[in-house]
């Protein structure tokens, strides 16, 4: 068969299979569902009200025709990225597929539907609970990511790493040991399909369905045939008032980052920090 040939088998294959599998293992979650994701944060990375953990991933491509800069990743190569939110079974909840490789994590989750959703309260997730044991205000439920992202009522990111007092690092701590669950993610995407390796030879059109084909396989399989850690190690140790979304969403995002901080030091909410 010809190139172009097997470059129409590969799209219509990789369509078929996104369109036949994206209703059942990549749905848009019910308010109960997130609650059930923010239980699994809460029993393996001891991060209550957290309902995902976000982060970008790039995907190779060789450089596409006439495309200046736009695809190409500091990093020395050209790409597009991978977006998601996962959950602690590594599956992706939401996924944002074919930004160019030279956007910031932040502009891309901002100017995504899963951005605009969250910001918006247009994703059902859960009204703000009180933190386990605790009598303060209610904590909203937020995403955790890295420093790349910008902080906000519904997303928490790490303090900055200058004059850290133990308060903070043992926040950064806990945000941490959420936050790799979708890095493992992406570690056993990346393994699973080994297409990701390199670069990959088509044109971007092309690459983004091939993504999107691998993230709903990987959900299936993450859903009816892995168990939980089969493929990655997360460590996991033993184990009232007026809510806190008020004023400036950046204000906001720092009061709610302060409420978690100060939590996680109390006796109800701390755990063995290991440094």
């Amino acid at each position: 068969m010809g190139t172009s040939t097997i470059a129409c088998v590969v799209r219509a294959t990789c369509s078929a299979i996104w369109l036949s599998l994206k209703s059942s293992v990549l749905p848009q979650p019910t308010r109960q569902q997130w609650l059930d994701i923010a239980q699994g944060f809460l029993e393996r990375a001891q991060f209550p009200n957290c309902i995902g953990a976000l982060d970008g991933k790039h995907i190779r491509v060789k450089k596409p025709l006439n495309s200046g800069s736009q695809y190409y990743k500091y990093k020395q190569f050209f790409s597009v990225v991978l977006l998601a939110l996962a959950d602690t079974n590594y599956r992706f909840i939401i996924v944002d597929i074919g930004s160019y490789g030279s956007t910031a994590d932040a502009r891309i989750f901002r100017a995504s539907r899963m951005g605009r959703w969250l910001q918006s309260e247009q994703l059902d997730v859960p009204q703000p609970a009180s933190l386990p044991g605790s009598t303060g205000p209610p904590a909203p439920y937020v995403v955790v990511g890295d420093e790349g992202f910008a902080l906000s009522s519904h997303l928490m990111r790490p303090f900055p790493r200058r004059g850290l007092d133990g308060k903070r690092r043992n926040f950064n701590y806990r945000l941490s040991r959420a936050r790799r669950f979708v890095e493992c993610a992406f570690g056993i995407f990346s393994n699973k399909w080994r297409v990701f390796q390199s670069a990959i030879q088509l044109a971007p059109q092309n690459v983004n369905v091939v993504i999107k084909a691998c993230v709903v396989l990987h959900n299936y399989i993450r859903t009816y045939e892995a168990t939980p850690d089969e493929d990655a190690q997360v460590y996991n140790p033993p184990s009232g008032g007026e809510a806190v979304l008020l004023g400036r969403t950046g204000y906001a995002g720092l009061r709610v980052r302060e409420l978690f901080a100060g939590y996680f030091i109390s006796p109800i909410g701390s755990i063995p920090f290991h440094q």
